[in-house]
């Protein structure tokens, strides 16, 4: 008997099921590789982002910044006196609201992570070109504006009921964003998933 006819014979044999494997969840494997090739893409570019930032101005950051005084517009229009001025101790804002700090806006609190999130997701079930970029176009200024307006209700929220800071913080406001992003995946999954069908 030749053991290495027989090796041989088995190395095929597991090639062939490994080909089976492949073929069988290949677009499971697509989705994989896609979503993590853009979102490590997206988020090192974002990473470079925020180094370069370290030493510009507007203080943190551009996008931060950004949010922090459209956060501001938005308490205006409440009729709530809003101040946004820069942290001494770290890369931050300080949210003042009627003379009193409420929060601090940070860099993780801009949306740009969540909607990096998002973009990658959409990508890997990527359909037509036009489609998929209204739609990544369309959900991220929803992601923004729905931000924008977690920032507000959490910082009103934090200005009257401080002793709940945590759960406001840890567990509700989470809980709006990402709850947006995965209706919005589940628009996009039927979206697609019925553009399949056709």
């Amino acid at each position: 008997m030749n053991f290495d006819s027989v090796n041989i014979n088995k190395e095929h044999k597991h090639l062939g099921q490994l080909k089976i494997l492949f073929i069988k969840y290949r677009s499971v494997i697509r989705f994989m590789v896609v979503f993590l090739s853009v979102y490590l893409a997206l988020s090192l570019t974002y990473k470079l982002y925020l180094d370069y930032s370290k030493n510009t101005e507007p203080y943190p950051d551009y996008i931060t910044n950004l949010v922090a005084n459209q956060s501001r517009y938005i308490f205006d229009a409440l009729d709530y006196r809003a101040d946004v001025i820069n942290h001494p101790d770290e890369p931050s804002l300080k949210l003042i609201l009627n003379g009193k700090f409420v929060a601090r806006v940070v860099e993780g609190c801009n949306s740009v992570s969540v909607i990096i999130l998002f973009i990658s997701f959409v990508i890997a079930f990527s359909d037509k070109f036009r489609s998929t970029l209204f739609f990544i176009i369309a959900g991220s200024t929803l992601l923004y504006s729905v931000n924008l307006i977690r920032i507000v209700v959490l910082s009103i929220g934090l200005y009257y009921y401080p002793w709940r800071r945590d759960i406001l913080h840890t567990v509700i406001f989470p809980l709006i964003i990402y709850g947006m992003v995965f209706l919005l995946w589940m628009l996009w999954i039927n979206h697609f998933a019925s553009n399949s069908k056709k």
